[in-house]
Parts: C-alpha cells; sequence; structure tokens
C-alpha cells in the first residue's frame, strides 16, 4: 500500500505542476520526439541511467529548482534548460503511465 501511495504522489506532483502555457506547451510539443538514453544522459550526467520512478524524482528536484530561478529572474536561469527538463519529465510520466498500466493488465 505504501508503494501505491508513492506512485499517486508522484502522479500528482507531476500533474499539479502550473507552469507558463507557451513553455508548458512547447514541452508538451517536445516530448513526442523524447528519446530517454539522450536526454537522460545530457540532464542528470553520463554513467548508467536510472529507471523511470529515480529519474523521475530527480527531475522533478532539478526543475523545481529552475523554477525558482525563473521566478526570481536569475540571471543563471536557463530557458533552453528549463524546456530541456520539462520534456524529459513529460517524457519520463508517459512511460511511468505505460509501464504502470501494463502491470495492471
Amino acid at each position: 500500500m505504501q508503494r501505491n501511495a508513492a506512485v499517486q504522489d508522484m502522479t500528482t506532483m507531476i500533474t499539479t505542476l502550473r507552469r507558463p502555457r507557451l513553455l508548458a506547451r512547447a514541452a508538451k510539443i517536445g516530448a513526442r520526439d523524447y528519446n530517454r538514453d539522450r536526454h537522460l544522459q545530457r540532464l542528470l550526467g553520463y554513467g548508467s541511467i536510472p529507471g523511470t520512478g529515480a529519474a523521475l524524482i530527480r527531475l522533478l528536484e532539478l526543475e523545481r529548482e529552475i523554477n525558482a530561478q525563473r521566478i526570481e529572474e536569475d540571471a543563471a536561469y536557463s530557458l533552453v534548460r528549463h524546456l530541456d527538463l520539462l520534456i524529459a519529465l513529460n517524457g519520463e510520466a508517459q512511460l511511468y503511465q505505460a509501464s504502470r498500466a501494463a502491470q495492471y493488465q
């Protein structure tokens, strides 16, 4: 039951993200061409790629940090990196939901 609650919490965190409409829309379009190996290597560092759940948690942390930079109008904010993180987050969420659906069939 605890694992199911963790899954629900992660899904809730992803679905409740509120970002500027243009940024969210661009990420949704970019997620169509999401390549797990290529995107995660670039965003999380080279080495072994984590599982979908672990990748989602790390991507959520990174996105939260960069969104704070955006809100604070920090000079270090990178729109391109933020978009890359949102694309990966959308792509991983789709993979995660598909794997969860397959388990229950």
